[in-house]
């Protein structure tokens, strides 16, 4: 059968021959076609070689034309990225033929148009309508160490290169850096700071401690474990690690490796405490989720860092405590006016992040179940700055908001109107920092 195969197409190459002139008389015809008709018939490699061999084979007339197909052409890469947490995914789709020599891809899937923050779910953390805590140390002068805050050591509050605002610089090492209010912070809370860790000269890792304790008087104690019960965090360049303690109990611990602090750069973190349960949110991961970690009955009422062992001098800023978990649906639908806190935008930008997920999917949640419900979205600012560009500033934010719920939630457009009213309508007089902080919201009001 293989014989009378070659001797066929044999036969119809030099019939191509003679009809083509002598453009082919250099070339050696018979040989390359039998190579490649022995190759096609033994193992059915290369199925492009010649449109005339598939011609033959298929009852198809052709001609013997050659594919100009690069061999990056022939592939494709396919980027897969799994996450157990993620709603959806972005795997596209290959198959890879392993009977020949050359990777074929078949019924590549075009990208679906995935919600762009469909990859942050597990920011899943919805801040509360009032802000219990806000310090971004502007009430504070350049140089000076912050009034609200004590240390038996040495730092002051600094600007930095690389980020607006001022920040507290913890500039002593085996020292401890708490802020001095008497909280009342409830069971349920969210506590978020930005930080830059910054490693010593001679220690390439960084690390610090935060801890979320109850105590009125040893506050100030160089003790890992500080008053009578919390919650401590190691923060640091290669790991994260949470300890729960109680007088005469023992520690309970949660660590990961999952996304580290980075050196020297921009960063925010995010902790949400429920009853005994603790959360770590970083860099769009969830690093820790500790259900028992926090001893029962255990209750904070200040908040301190600290840094031991040379291991870096730190900054902090814009620390926030939030009640959790608001009723979005009776504040929506009954009271029909929602403030939200958890709609976060870089300071002066309209961008809505990534932390914003969980506050969007809730509101999103509320407006798929009610779909004759329609409401309109107002944004805005504090006093500072000009007032002209922060009334824009608040509009378009409440445009992007309106954007994301569209787009990223499948919520129809004629259903949301938005608004901004900069710093018109204040909550609070824009007279402290923490008033300041509930000035600048996002409210979703029924239509």
């Amino acid at each position: 059968m293989k014989r009378q195969i070659l001797l066929i197409i044999s036969a119809f190459c030099l019939i191509l021959l003679f009809n083509t002139g002598s453009a082919f008389a250099q070339i050696d015809v018979k040989g390359k076609v039998e190579e490649k008709t022995t190759n096609r018939v033994d193992q059915r490699v290369d199925e492009g070689i010649d449109k005339g061999l598939d011609g033959i084979e298929n009852g198809i007339k052709g001609v013997f034309k050659k594919k100009d197909k690069s061999e990056d052409d022939e592939t494709e890469e396919v980027e897969n990225t799994e996450d157990d947490e993620m709603v959806g995914s972005d795997t596209d789709e290959t198959e890879v033929n392993n009977d020949a020599e050359t990777e074929e891809v078949k019924d590549v899937k075009k990208p679906d148009d995935k919600p762009k923050l469909e990859s942050y779910t597990k920011y899943d953390f919805v801040p509360g309508d009032q802000i219990l805590l806000f310090e971004d140390f502007s009430q504070d002068a350049i140089g000076d160490f912050p009034a609200l805050w004590t240390t038996d050591g040495s730092g002051e509050v600094r600007t930095v290169n690389n980020a607006p605002g001022k920040w507290l610089y913890m500039s002593s090492d085996e020292n401890v850096y708490c802020l001095m209010k008497d909280l009342a912070i409830p069971q349920n809370f969210i506590f978020e700071f930005d930080v830059i860790a910054q490693p010593s000269e001679d220690n390439d890792n960084t690390s610090f401690y935060l801890s979320f304790l109850n105590s009125n008087e040893d506050y100030m104690d160089d003790g890992i474990y500080p008053g009578k019960e919390g919650v401590n965090i190691v923060i640091s360049s290669y790991n994260w690690d949470a300890s729960g303690y109680a007088e005469e109990k023992n520690g309970t611990n949660n660590n990961s490796e999952i996304s580290p602090i980075k050196k020297s750069e921009v960063q925010h973190v995010i902790i949400w405490v429920q009853n005994r349960r603790i959360r770590i949110y970083h860099d769009q991961q969830k690093v820790i989720d500790g259900p028992t970690l926090i001893h029962p009955g255990v209750s904070f009422n200040r908040i301190r860092f600290s840094q031991w062992g040379g291991a870096g001098h730190h900054f902090v800023s814009n620390l926030k405590i939030t009640t959790a978990s608001p009723d979005m649906r009776s504040k929506l639908l009954t009271e029909g006016r929602l403030v939200s806190y958890g709609i976060y935008f870089d300071s002066g930008k309209d961008i809505v992040k990534p932390e914003s997920y969980g506050s969007l999917k809730e509101i999103a949640a509320v407006l798929t179940e009610n779909p004759d419900v329609k409401i309109q979205i107002v944004g805005h600012t504090d006093s500072d700055g000009d007032d002209a560009m922060n009334l824009d500033l608040s509009k378009r934010r409440a445009a992007n908001v309106k954007n994301s719920l569209v787009k990223d939630f499948g919520i129809s457009a004629d259903r949301i109107q938005t608004d901004g009213k900069g710093e018109s309508v204040p909550l609070s007089p824009n007279t402290t920092v923490e008033n300041k902080a509930k000035n600048r919201r996002v409210e979703f009001i029924k239509l």
